[in-house]
């Protein structure tokens, strides 16, 4: 976007005018002056628009993230583009995993849920290009966009503008919001139903709006759940885990274990779309939750367990 010096005078003048007012310019200049919408390199926000960089990026700066070890950097979409692609495949019927290559930022990817009332972007990345736009666009594009957290905020409002979508984000988040926009519609209840049986669960955890998606239709009408990392699925698929901070290993108590479980316990599931490439747990995955947070329990309860 590009504004003028010459052009904001101008119309300073007329108000001032139209007020009754004098109006001397301080600075006569005909040149152009750019805004951008920047990029933190480390979780790959997009900050409203402004001339220069922010000084610095709240989300990194809270204990659940960290900045990077060089030290704050910035980029744009446009220069993005030089060296990043996005690669769309599809995770199971009617869901498309679409991540950055090389890996951005936190590195996670989304997940196109295409719904016959129209298609939900669970999640959200940085990186948008009109290869991406078209691609998805031929899928049917993309009626709105749902995120589980505020580490997952990314380009939100860019990819929104561009699908001409909603977004829903729950209002306990509120404060991260980077890029404010009227697409983003904030909501407070536990629980908000989409479409064609999709909801929106706030279980909280991670962050205070943290959120995870029921999917009915999911897993041949099983159900499946979306979690972002809510409910992060680990390594051992046979199993799911809970924490306040992943990189920097601050776990979560008893009480919001307690919450998450309380939240999905009148859902049915058989599998768990993570927010990485193949962190799935693609059978019996409410077993898994109920078996995972039972051993977490375990673990914080008492220093014997693994001591």
């Amino acid at each position: 976007m590009l504004a003028t010096r010459w052009s904001l005078d101008l119309w300073l003048s007329r108000l001032a005018q139209r007020s009754g007012y004098s109006f001397r310019p301080l600075l006569r200049s005909d040149k152009v002056i750019a805004v951008e919408n920047f990029v933190c390199v480390q979780c790959g926000t997009q900050f409203h628009e402004s001339v220069q960089s922010p000084s610095s990026c709240p989300i990194c700066e809270d204990e659940r993230q960290f900045v990077r070890h060089e030290g704050q950097a910035w980029t744009t979409l446009k220069r993005m583009a030089a060296r990043h692609r996005n690669r769309l495949k599809d995770e199971a019927p009617h869901l498309v995993g679409i991540g950055t290559e090389p890996d951005f930022a936190i590195g996670q990817r989304a997940l196109l849920l295409r719904s016959p009332d129209g298609n939900l972007l669970w999640d959200c990345i940085t990186f948008l290009d009109e290869a991406t736009i078209e691609t998805i666009k031929a899928r049917g594009g993309i009626r709105a966009i749902a995120i589980s957290h505020p580490h997952f905020y990314s380009a939100m409002v860019e990819w929104a503008e561009r699908f001409d979508a909603q977004i829903f984000l729950h209002a306990k988040d509120r404060q991260w919001v980077m890029r404010k926009s009227p697409r983003i519609q904030f909501w407070e209840e536990t629980m908000v139903s989409l479409w064609d049986g999709l909801m929106l669960i706030n279980c909280g955890g991670h962050f205070e709006g943290g959120t995870v998606l029921h999917w009915p239709g999911g897993a041949n009408g099983k159900g499946a759940l979306l979690t972002g990392d809510i409910i992060q699925v680990v390594q051992d698929r046979r199993y799911v885990s809970f924490m306040r901070s992943y990189p920097n290993l601050i776990p979560l108590g008893p009480v919001a274990i307690h919450q998450i479980l309380q939240g999905i316990e009148r859902f049915p599931f058989e599998q768990i779309y993570g927010a990485w490439w193949g962190a799935n747990i693609l059978s019996n995955a409410k077993d898994a939750v109920a078996r995972s947070a039972q051993r977490y329990l375990r673990a914080i309860g008492s220093a014997k367990t693994y001591g």
